[in-house]
C-alpha cells in the first residue's frame, strides 16, 4: 500500500475515493476519471516541491534502497565485507559487480527495509569500521582497474561515542582521501540522503550525480534548525537557506547531472527509476573510460579544488 507523506493527502483522497468506487463495482468510469486527476495534480505537485518537502521524499521509507538498485541493476554482485581491523560495518556494503557485462566495484550505504534490516543497517549511519572497508574495497578496485560506483543514502556518520572512540573523523578523511587518490574511474550517485561527511566519504567523485528528488547537505535541516534557532520547528526554513536540492546543486556547480525521477518521485517507480539510473552510469563511465590514471585523479582534484571559488 502507497505511503503517502503529509503534503500528498489530497492526492491520498481521490485514490481512495477511486479505490471505494471500483470495490463497489459500478463505478469504474469515475474511477479512471479521478485516477487521472490524481495523477495531473501529482505532476504539478511534483514540479514545485519545495526544499522540505524533497527532504520528506528523499527519506521516504518506500524509496529504493541499495538492495534495489543491486538487484534490478547489477548482475553477479559478489559483496566482500570487514575492514581487516575491527569488525563487518552492515551500514556500507560493497563488493564485485557487473554493470552492463562490464566489471565493477560497487559501493553504498544500506539502510534497510523494515525495522529489522534498519537496525542490522543502523538506519545507514556508518561507524569508522564502514569508512575503512570502503576505502579497502577503494584500493582492491584500483590494484585491478575496476571502475568504482557509489550509491550515496546516509543521514551522515553515526555519531555515537563508540564510533568516534574508534575514529570516526578519521575513517571518512581517509576515505574521502582515497576517493581522490585511485586511478580508476569513480561515479558517486545520491540516490537518497547525502549527510555531512558521512557522504562526502563516498561522493569525492570524478561525476557527482543526483536522482532528480534527493538532498545532499553538510547537516540536517533539523540539525542546522536546532544550531540556529534552537529548535526544529524551522528545519523547513534551514532546507530552504541551505541549498541542498539537485537543481539548487547543479546550479552551484556542487554535482555534474541530474536524473529526474518517475512522476511522484522514485517510491512510485522502482523499476523505471533504476532504468534511468543504469543509463546515466553507463553514460559516465564510457566518458571516462579513455582518461588515465593520472587525468582521473587531476580531475577530480580540478573539480573540488574549484568548489567555492565563484
Amino acid at each position: 500500500m502507497m505511503e503517502y507523506l503529509s503534503f500528498e493527502k489530497p492526492i491520498e483522497a481521490l485514490a481512495k475515493r477511486a479505490a471505494a468506487l471500483r470495490e463497489s463495482g459500478s463505478g469504474e468510469a469515475e474511477a479512471l476519471m479521478l485516477d487521472e486527476r490524481a495523477h495531473r495534480q501529482l505532476a504539478d505537485l511534483y514540479a514545485r516541491l519545495t526544499p522540505w518537502q524533497r527532504t520528506q521524499v528523499a527519506r521516504h521509507p518506500s524509496r529504493p534502497h541499495f538492495i534495489h538498485y543491486m538487484q534490478g541493476l547489477f548482475e553477479e554482485f559478489l559483496p566482500l565485507g570487514g575492514d581487516r581491523l575491527y569488525s563487518n560495518d552492515q551500514a556500507i556494503i560493497g563488493g564485485f559487480a557487473r554493470l552492463g557485462g562490464r566489471a565493477v566495484m560497487v559501493i553504498g550505504h544500506a539502510k534497510g527495509e523494515d525495522t529489522a534490516t534498519r537496525l542490522r543497517h543502523n538506519f545507514g549511519m556508518a561507524r569508522p569500521e564502514g569508512y575503512r572497508k570502503a576505502i579497502r574495497l577503494m584500493e582492491i578496485a584500483d590494484r585491478f582497474g575496476l571502475p568504482v560506483i557509489t550509491l550515496v543514502d546516509t543521514p551522515g556518520a553515526f555519531p555515537g561515542v563508540d564510533a568516534e572512540a574508534r575514529g570516526q573523523a578519521e575513517a571518512i578523511a581517509r576515505s574521502t582521501e582515497k576517493c581522490l587518490e585511485i586511478g580508476v574511474p569513480l561515479v558517486a550517485v545520491i540516490v537518497g540522503e547525502g549527510g555531512s561527511g558521512g557522504a562526502v566519504a563516498l561522493a569525492s567523485a570524478n561525476r557527482v550525480l543526483m536522482l532528480e528528488h534527493s538532498v545532499y547537505s553538510v547537516i540536517s535541516p533539523e540539525g542546522c534548525a536546532s544550531i540556529l534557532w534552537r529548535g526544529n520547528d524551522r528545519a523547513p526554513d534551514a532546507a530552504e537557506a541551505m541549498k541542498m536540492t539537485a537543481p539548487d546543486l547543479m546550479q552551484l556547480g556542487v554535482i555534474h547531472k541530474v536524473i529526474y525521477e518517475p512522476v511522484g518521485g522514485a517510491h512510485r517507480n522502482h523499476a523505471e527509476t533504476i532504468k534511468r539510473l543504469g543509463t546515466a552510469l553507463r553514460a559516465e563511465l564510457q566518458d571516462l573510460s579513455s582518461m588515465t590514471a593520472d587525468e582521473l585523479r587531476q580531475d577530480r582534484w580540478s573539480f573540488f579544488m574549484k568548489l567555492g571559488s565563484m
